[in-house]
């Protein structure tokens, strides 16, 4: 199974899944937002030029994220620095 890179901010409780090569920087052209209502949080698709995904934020990461994945990710806040 491929890394994949995850990083958290546990201040905001904000985590950002990258589904791009590790070494990629891919700008994003296009969001579009879930709906809250229907997943209990707010979760962005991050799309690129041709419309692939390249990434997911997920908002209230700590109640929709499994504890493992934010406990390895890349932490953003001072507190996991």
């Amino acid at each position: 199974m491929p890394d994949v890179r995850v990083t958290y901010d546990k201040t905001v409780d904000a985590a950002y899944v990258y589904l791009t090569e590790p070494q990629t920087h891919v700008k994003s052209a296009h969001m579009y937002p879930c709906d809250p209502v229907d997943v209990d949080a707010m979760i962005n698709l991050d799309f690129d030029e041709q419309g692939r995904l390249i990434g997911i934020e997920v908002l209230a990461a700590s109640s929709k994220l499994p504890k493992y994945l934010l406990q390895t990710a890349e932490r953003l806040d001072t507190e996991g620095a």
